[in-house]
């Protein structure tokens, strides 16, 4: 388990707010979050951002 997902499964509505705050361009649809598809939402995050998966770690790691 990556250190986004360990993240997000802690606390959505903060990181969700947080990721937005980063970058403007994510809508709610982009951020719905569902138990067991969080690679589904890194993908999302990632083709919106142009975020590697590393970075976006990297970035939870911050938190």
């Amino acid at each position: 388990m990556s250190a986004f997902t360990d993240k997000v499964k802690g606390n959505w509505n903060i990181m969700k707010g947080k990721l937005k705050e980063e970058w403007a361009e994510l809508t709610d649809d982009d951020l719905l979050y569902a138990e067991g598809q969080e690679d589904e939402l890194i993908g999302r995050i990632q083709r919106k951002t142009g975020q590697t998966k590393e970075q976006l770690e990297k970035w939870a790691n911050r938190f």
